[in-house]
């Protein structure tokens, strides 16, 4: 069974992960769902990508704690003859994946269907929406009971999404959540029944804006947090003026010219 799997629903592409009977997330499948996102991003056809599980109450359960305890292994052996080749790039294709998430210029929502903790819930901290089933059994960053802490950019990610004292209690503690508990915290933007189905259709509606808007907004709110206002302004105003060049932004304007139109804006 291919650990990774892709269908398109008109412009939205879905990913579906499964690894059974665990679910957990893996150097090859890091490897797979990287590529299969690579792939969607290169497609002018896709507009929004959708992530999800392929197994019953299962979005990404975790990152395998026997791949990251036999990395421990590796690590901690006496110092071998040096190969000269150059270091093995930090976070390997589980770091390029949820970097290339963060940074696509396409929306990607996670369709959270079930449970969700560690590097699994990293991946979904780096798509741009989050939806849970309210009864997805665990989501959150329990790392530290193993003696570890989440490192797939959880400790700069969570931060930003509820705050730096929401975020510390959460990792230090190892905390998770349920669904509804989770959109209750802000770690999910919604909790519903059928997580798939309101990402497919908050995918509909974004299918409908112009791609160079969405991809700008994106690249200007992802930016907003990590340099002055002064600077993430002046990008702004120079990225306004680029996306008025732009077909895209043609054709919208001139359909909201009526005052109707503008008046729903």
């Amino acid at each position: 069974m291919a650990l990774v799997s892709v269908e398109r629903k008109a412009g939205t592409a879905v990913i579906t992960y499964a690894n059974p009977p665990l679910g957990t997330m893996t150097a090859q499948g890091s490897v797979d769902i990287l590529a299969a996102f690579e792939t969607c991003v290169a497609d002018d056809a896709v507009r929004v990508v959708v992530l999800t599980g392929g197994l019953p109450g299962i979005f990404i359960r975790h990152y395998d704690v026997g791949e990251l305890s036999g990395l421990s292994d590796t690590i901690n052996q006496p110092p071998q003859q040096p190969s000269g080749g150059p270091p093995p790039r930090a976070g390997g294709a589980f770091g390029a994946f949820v970097d290339l998430l963060a940074s696509a210029p396409k929306p990607v929502i996670a369709a959270i269907n079930g449970l969700c903790m560690g590097g699994g819930f990293e991946i979904s901290l780096a798509c741009d929406l989050r939806i849970a089933a309210l009864d997805a059994a665990a989501i959150g960053l329990p790392e530290t009971r193993a003696g570890i802490f989440p490192g797939g950019g959880g400790t700069q990610r969570l931060p930003r999404v509820i705050g730096e004292a929401r975020a510390l209690e959460m990792i230090l503690l190892g905390k998770v959540v349920n669904g509804a508990k989770a959109a209750e915290l802000g770690l999910v933007h919604e909790a519903v029944a059928d997580p798939l189905a309101r990402a497919l259709e908050i995918a509909a509606e974004l299918e409908t804006r112009g791609a160079d808007g969405l991809a700008y907004a994106k690249r200007l709110t992802r930016a907003a947090l990590d340099r002055p206002l002064s600077e993430g302004l002046a990008d702004e105003r120079r990225s306004f003026v680029e996306i008025l060049k732009t077909a895209s932004a043609r054709e919208g304007l001139r359909a909201a010219r009526p005052p109707s139109a503008i008046q729903d804006l």
